[in-house]
C-alpha cells in the first residue's frame, strides 16, 4: 500500500511571510519600518506609509522610518486611509497616473491599531489575501515590539502628554475587542489630560467582566487611586469571585491604601455573552444606557451602593436580560456635568439626544459609531472637557461560537 505524498513546499506567500517572521524576531524597533518596506516591495509595492492612531482618535500619523513614505497626517473622519480605519476593511483607491493605492488596516485580533498604505500596479485576488495577512503580521508585530520602544507612543502623540495621562494610557486594555457574539470599545477624554477614570474588560469562557471607574479629584492623585482601584479588580478578577466580592476587595483596597475621606465610584459587570444575561453593581455612577433598535429605550437600573472606599454594605446585584442588536452605554459623570456657555449642565437629556442621532448615518462598526458619539458631545459641549469624560459601549450580537470563522 503507498504512502501519500504531502506536498510541504513554501508557496510564494508562505516564503514571503514566513521571511518577515523569521528576520523581525531579533531586530531592533527601529529597523521594523525598513523591513516591512523591503517585504512590500517583493510583491511590487512601494510608497509604504504605516499610519497609527493618535491619542485623541482625531487622526491617522504617519510613523517615520527608513524606506517609509511619510506622508501627512490624516483625518479619521474624512480620509480613504480613516475610511479603511473604521470599517476595520481593506480599501482600493485607482490613482490617476496609474496604480492602486490600498489602505489595509492593521488589526491586533479585532482592535485596529492603524493603517498600511501602500501602491500596486495592480491588484487581483491573490495579491488582496497576501497583502490581509501581511498587514495582520505588520499589526501584531508593531504591537509586540511597543513593548521594547517608546518610537510608536511618540508617534502617536499630537501634543504634550501629562503625567497622570501617561499613567491612565499605560493602565488601559485595548480600547475596541470584537468576537462574534459581543463587541465592546471605549474612549477617554480629554485623551492627553486623563487622570481619575479607566476602564477594563476581559472575556474569561462566556463571561465579559467589566468595570468602568472614576476616581476623585485631579491629577497625580486621582490616577494614583485608579492605578489601584484597577489593579484590585483585575486581582479580585482572576480570583474568580462575585461582583459583590469584587466590589468588596476594591473597597477595602481604597479605604486601607488612602483613607475614610477618599473614594472611587464604579460600575461592575458581568455579560454572558451567550445569553445576553448581565449582571450589574452600581456604586455611585450614572446609571447604564440601554440602546436598542437604534434608540435610548431606558435606564439599566440598579440599586445604588456607597462609592468604593466608603465602606458600603455588600451591593444588590441586579439582573438584566439583552436582546441581540442590544446596545449599553456607561459614561462617567463628566459627560453630564460639563457646563456649557450659559453654565447650564449638559445634562442626561442632551446626551440621549445625540445617541438617538447616531441613526441618521449607517452604522460601519461600534468602535467608529462611539468615537462619532464621543466627538458629537465634545462638539455639542462646546469643545470644553475640563473633567475627564470617558464612554464605554457594549454591543451583544447572540449566537453560539462553535467553531472559527477564518476568511479566505
Amino acid at each position: 500500500m503507498g504512502e501519500d505524498i504531502v506536498d510541504r513546499s513554501e508557496g510564494f506567500g508562505e516564503r514571503l511571510l514566513g521571511l518577515l517572521l523569521d528576520r523581525a524576531r531579533l531586530l531592533p524597533p527601529q529597523l521594523i519600518a525598513p523591513l516591512i518596506a523591503d517585504e512590500v516591495a517583493r510583491i511590487g509595492g512601494r510608497d509604504v506609509s504605516i499610519l497609527l492612531q493618535d491619542y485623541a482618535q482625531e487622526r491617522l500619523v504617519p510613523l517615520p522610518g527608513k524606506k517609509l513614505h511619510v506622508s501627512e497626517a490624516q483625518a479619521i473622519s474624512d480620509s480613504q486611509a480613516g475610511q479603511a480605519f473604521l470599517s476595520a476593511a481593506p480599501v482600493e483607491a485607482p490613482q490617476a497616473g496609474g496604480g492602486v493605492r490600498m489602505y489595509l488596516p492593521l488589526l491586533d485580533g479585532s482592535d485596529q491599531v492603524g493603517v498600511m498604505a501602500l501602491t500596486l500596479d495592480a491588484v487581483g485576488d491573490d495579491i488582496r489575501r497576501l497583502l490581509r495577512r501581511l498587514a495582520g503580521l505588520v499589526a501584531d508585530m508593531l504591537v509586540t515590539k511597543s513593548a521594547y520602544t517608546d518610537q510608536f507612543f511618540l508617534a502617536r502623540r499630537r501634543e504634550p502628554m501629562s503625567v497622570s495621562a501617561e499613567i491612565q494610557w499605560n493602565l488601559l486594555p485595548p480600547l475596541a475587542m470584537t468576537v462574534p457574539q459581543i463587541s465592546v470599545a471605549g474612549v477617554l477624554e480629554p485623551a492627553y489630560r486623563v487622570a481619575g477614570d479607566s476602564f477594563d474588560y476581559a472575556l474569561n469562557d462566556n463571561i465579559l467582566h467589566i468595570a468602568v471607574i472614576d476616581a476623585m479629584g485631579h491629577g497625580l492623585d486621582a490616577a494614583t487611586m485608579a492605578t489601584v482601584a484597577i489593579g484590585a479588580y483585575r486581582h479580585a478578577r482572576r480570583v474568580f469571585i462575585s461582583l459583590a466580592e469584587k466590589y468588596a476587595f476594591m473597597d477595602a483596597a481604597i479605604s486601607q491604601q488612602f483613607g475614610p475621606d477618599h473614594f472611587v465610584t464604579a460600575q461592575l459587570m458581568h455579560v454572558n455573552i451567550a445569553t445576553g444575561q448581565m449582571e450589574l453593581v452600581n456604586a455611585g455612577h450614572p446609571a447604564p444606557l440601554l440602546i436598542r433598535g437604534g434608540e435610548v429605550v431606558r435606564q439599566l437600573e440598579s440599586a445604588t451602593t456607597l462609592p468604593v472606599g466608603f465602606g458600603g454594605e455588600e451591593p444588590k446585584v441586579r439582573e438584566h436580560t439583552l436582546q441581540p442588536g442590544d446596545r449599553v452605554l456607561c459614561y462617567t459623570d463628566g459627560i453630564i456635568e460639563e457646563h456649557l456657555e450659559h453654565e447650564e449642565p449638559f445634562g442626561e437629556e442632551r446626551l440621549i439626544g445625540c445617541v438617538n442621532r447616531l441613526r441618521e448615518e449607517p452604522s460601519q462598526s461600534l468602535r467608529a459609531d462611539l468615537r462619532r458619539l464621543s466627538h458629537t458631545l465634545k462638539k455639542q459641549r462646546g469643545g470644553r472637557t475640563s473633567d475627564d469624560a470617558t464612554l464605554f459601549m457594549i454591543e451583544w450580537r447572540g449566537g453560539a461560537a462553535d467553531h472559527l470563522a477564518v476568511p479566505d
